[in-house]
């Protein structure tokens, strides 16, 4: 979990070191910052946050446990997944892996935006400077955390010409403010417990946006366990090369866990031990506050 979002975290507003995750938070008229880390010898995370956040304390904890999947049942998921021979090797690799989560479907969204037809670490530069370009500045205890991220509002009301500045092709940014805009008028509401499929189909329907990035939301932001990027390269290399009709006939056994099964795939690209840092942070079951 810390591994994979370390490599996609949001510069100035997120941050991962060591064993820690750490961001910056707005909630209606709250800002502030929050920092979750595993308890040792506990299925549990300590989360700490500022006192300026404690009006909307009850929305920073649904936030954080959607982001670490923590309603998720590993022990069924990972009985389901076994039964596929491709998958049981890596699910007693990494038993009980989750699916990250989203703190906010809209930060999340816009970096699967800026991730399109882009690598991890190039779409991570672009996300830095629209928040550094279009966030809040603001000061927190951690040095690498400066700011907010930015709101749709900010996004929708930029300029072509600006968002082109922070190195967004032309379509690109057009891309950008349509869905920014349709956020900030209500029009697209990004709701983890909303009709996915519904969903998806109003983000497709938006210029730019493709099939993989509409399955990549659904699969994190929207926390659909059967979310699943059959086009993507990581799937398609963990297969072995296979072509797009033998992916989804495949995967259909997996249903209806499809994107846990993602997410083993995506691991097994990573050579080493899955879990680097330290104790798992991917069993998290209660919070110590």
């Amino acid at each position: 979990m810390l591994r994979f979002l370390a490599a996609r975290a949001l510069p100035g507003v997120e941050s991962v070191a060591g064993r820690s995750y750490a961001r910056t938070v707005e909630i209606r008229a709250c800002r502030g910052w929050l920092r979750a880390e595993p308890v040792d010898g506990a299925p549990c995370l300590a989360l700490e946050t500022s006192p300026t956040l404690a009006p909307v304390l009850a929305t920073v904890l649904a936030r954080v446990k959607n982001l670490f999947d923590v309603g998720a049942r590993p022990d069924l998921i990972d009985a389901h997944l076994e039964r596929d021979s491709r998958l049981a090797p890596l699910v007693r690799r990494c038993p009980g892996l989750r699916v990250p989560g989203a703190f906010s479907s809209f930060e999340l969204a816009l970096r699967a935006i800026l991730g399109q037809q882009v690598s991890v670490a190039g779409a991570t530069t672009l996300a830095g400077r629209l928040a550094a370009r279009f966030g809040v500045p603001m000061q927190t205890p951690f040095p690498s955390l400066t700011h907010l991220s930015p709101s749709p509002e900010a996004l929708a009301r930029a300029g072509r010409a600006a968002l082109m500045a922070v190195g967004l092709t032309s379509a690109r940014a057009e891309c950008v403010r349509e869905f920014a805009g349709a956020i900030a008028n209500g029009s697209l509401r990004l709701e983890p417990a909303g009709d996915s499929p519904a969903i998806m189909q109003q983000l497709l329907a938006l210029p730019g946006i493709g099939p993989w990035t509409a399955e990549y939301i659904a699969m994190r932001a929207l926390r659909w366990p059967d979310a699943f990027p059959a086009t993507d390269l990581g799937v398609k290399k963990a297969l072995g090369a296979v072509a797009d009709w033998q992916v989804q006939r495949i995967a259909d056994s997996w249903r209806p866990w499809r994107a846990y099964a993602v997410m083993h795939l995506w691991n097994s690209l990573h050579p080493g031990p899955p879990h680097d840092h330290g104790s798992p942070i991917s069993r998290p079951s209660a919070f110590c506050l």
